[in-house]
């Protein structure tokens, strides 16, 4: 069976890592690095440098995590309000 795992090069700060993370965090990763119209080293090299403590890939996995949580929260918060001020009849 395939390891759900994909491990790949990356260039962080000008020095080649190795990242081993699931298909669907670097989905993530992808979508994110897209959406802030910078590329996957600019972003993966953003969280390594803000990270606290732990390996960059758990960092990484972290971050996408929150990124989308965060994301989930406001839709819904958006979409209460919409609702609060929904007409009703």
């Amino acid at each position: 069976m395939k390891s759900p795992v994909v491990k790949r090069s990356i260039v962080v700060a000008g020095h080649k890592t190795s990242v081993s993370l699931e298909e669907a965090f670097w989905n993530g990763m992808k979508e994110i690095s897209g959406l802030r119209d910078m590329t996957l080293s600019e972003l993966v090299g953003e969280i390594d440098s803000n990270r606290q403590q732990g390996n960059l890939s758990s960092a990484i996995r972290l971050f996408v995590l929150d990124y989308f949580r965060t994301r989930a929260a406001a839709a819904a918060s958006a979409t209460a309000a919409a609702s609060e001020h929904k007409p009703q009849g």
